[in-house]
């Protein structure tokens, strides 16, 4: 696969998607993409608009010479709207989503080093949701992640407010749901990013955005100073590009309304949130918008919103995801302006500021 020459930058004001790579194993939408051991494993999905029926591949991209293969790993099964994310440097770990016929909350996790997919037991004192999609989990340590959003069957979505802690065990390979007593607003297709607060000893928060009709964030959990381990990757040139992109606009206490299926990385003290779905558009709904969610102390303010609107339609995105490996961060997948057509096109952020 040859990696595809930096176009005409027509993305918004000081920044783009540059496409560096194209194949069509990674044309899919409503996938996940996990970095794991510095490649991009990019699990089952939708492979057109119009179908319910999930694929079941997995295909790893390894950005550092641009090449994507398809996994030939024994077990795996059809899932889309799902989530997924690394354990351990070992294990990619899928939970829930929907398999063609129903919305599952099962966990089943690929081995990288067998390359084979297993399907982890429950726990006897496991209290699962009826099932999951269009859900986020988070991972606060290898052993502990955070579920939130959809839950219900086909038939019924109530209850799915509800917050559920997932303890896994990798020796024993079993995994136990538990719901928490709070419960957040009724959300599906929306992001969360697990934040530092700031201050001389910081602690972290879990933010949810979007999924619903309301333009605000909410804090789903909160954990003081040395309870979460968890370090995320470091990336220093693209925190100090972000950081110059924002000083450059007005900042809002007003995030994205009614925004869906849009992707969510993590960078340093910023949520970078891109794309999706309007849910306050009766026509033109997917979009191409970058948000930047800023919370750094050193603003002497409340966190505030950037909003950095993009020219490009061809660059309009739903379904898609972002990664963030070796400074930068990559765009895989989605469906584009017709809300049908799979991209197969790679693209990594780039900042001219």
């Amino acid at each position: 696969m040859a990696a595809t020459a930096p176009g005409v930058r027509a993305g918004g004001s000081g920044w783009t998607w540059r496409p560096v790579a194209r194949d069509a194993l990674l044309a899919r939408a409503f996938h996940s993409c996990t970095e794991l051991g510095g490649r991009f494993y990019l699990v089952g999905g939708l492979l057109a608009g119009g179908t319910t029926v999930p694929s079941s591949d997995t295909v790893l991209f390894d950005p550092a010479d641009a090449q994507a293969v398809r996994l030939g790993a024994q077990g795996s099964a059809p899932r889309s709207h799902h989530d997924a994310t690394s354990l351990g440097g070992r294990w990619l770990c899928i939970v829930g989503g929907w398999d063609g016929s129903r919305r599952l909350a099962t966990v089943v996790v690929l081995d990288t080093e067998r390359g084979a997919w297993e399907e982890w037991k429950a726990a006897p004192d496991n209290c699962p949701p009826a099932g999951l999609s269009s859900h986020t989990c988070t991972r606060l340590s290898d052993r502990e992640l955070w579920v939130a959003g959809r839950e219900g069957g086909v038939r019924t979505q109530r209850r799915y407010g509800s917050l559920y802690k997932l303890k896994l065990d990798p020796g024993a390979r079993t995994y136990c749901y538990k719901e928490e007593g709070c419960h957040t607003a009724s959300r599906s297709g929306h992001c969360a990013a697990l934040l530092q607060t700031p201050g001389l000893h910081p602690g972290h928060q879990l933010l949810l955005f979007g999924g619903c009709n309301s333009a605000e964030l909410e804090v789903a959990g909160q954990w003081t100073h040395g309870k979460i381990k968890e370090q995320p990757p470091v990336a220093p040139q693209l925190t100090e590009q972000l950081a110059r992109l924002v000083s450059s606009k007005q900042g809002s206490r007003q995030g994205p309304r009614g925004l869906r299926h849009h992707s969510c990385s993590v960078v340093g003290p910023f949520a970078v949130l891109f794309g999706g779905e309007s849910l306050t558009r009766a026509r033109d709904k997917i979009c191409n918008d970058l948000y930047i969610y800023d919370t750094r102390e050193s603003r002497k303010s409340p966190s505030l919103w950037f909003h950095f609107p993009c020219a490009d339609r061809g660059l309009k995105r739903v379904g898609h995801r972002t990664c963030l490996w070796n400074d930068q961060l990559y765009l895989l997948g989605g469906f584009g302006e017709d809300g049908r057509t799979a991209c197969p096109q790679v693209y990594t952020l780039d900042l001219s500021v």
